[in-house]
């Protein structure tokens, strides 16, 4: 990360509209028109470059966000879609067949877990799920039809980092594909410079910011986006999770902000888990030393950015998180709303929202305990007002008492 600045690499791209605009033109077109049916053929083969067919293979607009998502994660090219699980889904589909096996981290997108728990196994294709954090345990779950290791850099929601480089040697070892989900984490770690294959992002969430659009994207090496955009056997092209055009260029325009707002939402959650941890309570976030791999992710991460703007605090129970978020809420200090990202805060008890997939008794052996509350840190200008706000509601409802005494 020490000379790879993901800002800088957005800052360096410069596309010029139809005529003359400083944004690309919005290609608004289902279908494009050849001037001969030999380059049409040529065009359904992947033989002529700069020549569009039909917007579910690619279109102008798409391409632009590639090469700009591309540039931000240092790979080759990349490949949008109209969500984030229309990213990772074809891309373990397009890495795997009947009889392949993934080892997975055992705290993951509970979308995620819950394709690779109860849908990839219709197609003949197992998972285990691990301990991220534990390399041996890792290694130890590879079997001979292991293919894919799959992670996220910072695990959602229990917020567990994943140690990339580690990983990544293991997965050459075993000649693996590492694919990590790097959601939680844009600009502040590039896992391509880490040692990862592919990378994914929900582009619903930070890269975009504004709570208007779902996204995704698969940032790789040029043969494996390729490979998911054939015609005759590309897991992208014919499943068909392709992003609209008007979405890709506003998707666009947000991402050039990206780099000033991950600064702030990371200053912001900082500030309230230091705060918050002082206060008694029990606060996982990786800027703080007691989180188990601070120091691993302080060395990951280009410190510009920060350590991100998610957090959890443990309100004590269910009953107490669900009092507290109403609270929170009437006070407008944010939203009861799952997602990350916006520029107000957002707060959500996982277990019973964005993590429900996983079974009870495994979210309790994972740590997820029900008075667990995620949040998304927003863009507050006055961050100490927020914490004053904050710290009056839990302690109107006991929460801070509790702890305390």
């Amino acid at each position: 990360m020490k000379n790879f600045n993901p800002a800088d690499k957005i800052q360096d791209l410069q596309y010029f509209g139809e005529f003359g605009g400083v944004n690309p033109s919005i290609s608004d077109s289902s279908t494009y028109t050849f001037l001969s049916a030999k380059t049409m053929f040529d065009t359904f083969e992947g033989n002529a470059e700069g020549c569009y067919l039909y917007s579910r293979h690619s279109s102008p607009s798409n391409l632009y966000l590639d090469q700009a998502l591309a540039a931000m994660e240092g790979t080759e090219t990349a490949n949008v879609s109209a969500s984030g699980m229309g990213a990772i889904t074809p891309t373990l589909l397009q890495l795997c067949s009947n009889g392949d096996h993934i080892v997975s981290s055992r705290t993951i997108y509970g979308g995620t877990y819950a394709f690779l728990k109860n849908f990839t196994p219709r197609f003949g294709i197992k998972t285990s799920f691990v301990d991220i954090t534990k390399l041996d345990v890792v290694e130890a779950a590879i079997t001979d039809k292991t293919k894919v290791l799959y992670c996220e850099t910072v695990s959602n929601p229990l917020l567990e980092v994943a140690d990339i480089a580690g990983l990544a040697k293991i997965a050459k070892k075993h000649n693996l594909k590492l694919v990590v989900d790097n959601t939680f984490s844009p600009l502040s770690v590039a896992p391509i410079k880490l040692g990862a294959d592919i990378v994914i992002h929900s582009l619903t969430k930070y890269i975009n910011g504004s709570s208007d659009t779902v996204g995704g994207v698969t940032c790789a090496s040029r043969e494996f986006i390729n490979s998911l955009k054939d015609v005759n056997s590309g897991a992208s092209m014919l499943l068909g999770p392709t992003m609209d055009s008007l979405r890709s260029a506003s998707v666009m325009k947000n991402l050039r902000t990206l780099h000033i707002r991950m600064k702030q939402h990371s200053y912001n959650a900082m500030y309230l888990a230091e705060k918050f941890e002082n206060d008694g309570l029990k606060v996982v976030y990786p800027g703080l030393a007691s989180h188990p791999s601070h120091e691993l992710y302080a060395g990951m991460i280009n410190k510009e950015y920060g350590f991100g703007g998610m957090m959890t605090i443990d309100a004590g129970s269910i009953d107490k998180a669900n009092e507290l978020m109403e609270l929170m809420q009437e006070r407008n200090l944010g939203y009861l709303a799952v997602s990350l990202g916006f520029y107000k805060t957002l707060f959500s008890a996982p277990g019973t929202s964005t993590s429900s997939e996983i079974p009870m008794e495994e979210q309790l052996e994972m740590g997820l305990t029900d008075g667990l509350i995620r949040f998304s840190i927003g863009l507050d200008n006055h961050i100490e007002r927020t914490y004053e706000m904050m710290k009056d509601c839990m302690m109107e409802l006991g929460v801070l008492e509790n702890v305390m005494s």
